[in-house]
């Protein structure tokens, strides 16, 4: 198994190839047979873990398992203490709340490479900076936190992933983790796994049809149209696109005994109810 961490730079894309020829993971790592764990925006800086262990790619990019990233955030504006604390409790993103974060003013810049192009600024308007750390996976979510709170991104960081620091990683930088790292992410791993539950992947059938199960399978012919249930308390005919008739000499209902009997009688033999002739088939 191999575990690389590197310094995703700016203008970047988190992945391996780019039908549109922009700049990609693989202009930095060369390594087959590895992607990497979740995304990192384009145009956002800073650590992407990359492994061929499957099973912990899925344990990190998985919300449910909480595991914490932390950024850091180039905003325009001094942020208010109530905005502060609006990020601290979850913002209405409109897709959805945010859960709650961890978030802290930072005294001073921090010392960090230059980016490849420069932040623009507005003129006499400060900027600071701010440490969030979110165990949410939202598309695009601190930058569409601070907005919410009215404290537009600049810049964007991602320092670190769980335990694992970019420390001394310089843009497109990378390295292997130690075994005693390796060792402790999967540990927290484990740890998470267990508090949240076990996790069982879905069958193939429910992607498709709820439960699993396909309504009316068994009743369902290759190219036709599923079965339908009768109702339970409907009279089933044989034929209902024939009228029930009566045998013959007998009654309709209400009338009068004798009627039917009468009225065959007085009939000459091979004509019709309509006065015509003995032909009783074919076309006028």
């Amino acid at each position: 198994m191999r575990y690389i961490l590197v310094n995703k730079p700016f203008e970047v894309l988190t992945q391996f190839t780019d039908e549109n020829g922009r700049a990609t993971l693989k202009d930095f790592v060369s390594i087959p047979n590895i992607y990497p764990v979740g995304r990192l925006d384009y145009d956002s800086e800073g650590l992407v873990l990359l492994t061929d262990d499957k099973q912990l790619q899925h344990r990190l990019s998985e919300p449910r398992f909480k595991v914490p990233k932390t950024y850091w955030a180039q905003v325009e504006g001094i942020p208010s203490e109530e905005a502060l604390q609006n990020l601290r409790r979850g913002v209405d993103l409109k897709t959805g709340f945010t859960t709650p974060a961890e978030v802290e003013l930072l005294p001073e810049a921090p010392q960090l490479w230059e980016r490849s192009k420069p932040v623009r600024f507005r003129a006499n308007i400060p900027t600071t900076w701010v440490q969030i750390r979110i165990s949410q996976g939202m598309n695009r979510q601190v930058r569409k936190m601070t907005a919410a709170v009215g404290y537009p991104t600049l810049r964007l960081v991602r320092v670190s992933i769980a335990d694992l620091r970019v420390d001394a990683l310089q843009p497109g930088q990378w390295r292997e983790l130690t075994k005693t790292e390796v060792q402790d992410l999967t540990e927290d791993m484990a740890a998470q796994t267990a508090a949240a539950g076990t996790y069982k992947a879905p069958s193939r059938p429910s992607e498709y049809w709820p439960g699993g199960v396909r309504p009316n399978a068994a009743a369902a012919k290759p190219g036709g149209k599923p079965a339908q249930a009768r109702p339970a308390n409907s009279a089933r005919r044989d034929n209902p696109s024939k009228k029930a008739t009566r045998p013959a000499g007998s009654a309709a209902p209400g009338s009068k005994p004798g009627a039917s009997a009468a009225r065959g009688a007085g009939r000459k033999p091979g004509s019709s109810r309509t006065g015509g002739s003995g032909r009783t088939g074919g076309r006028r």
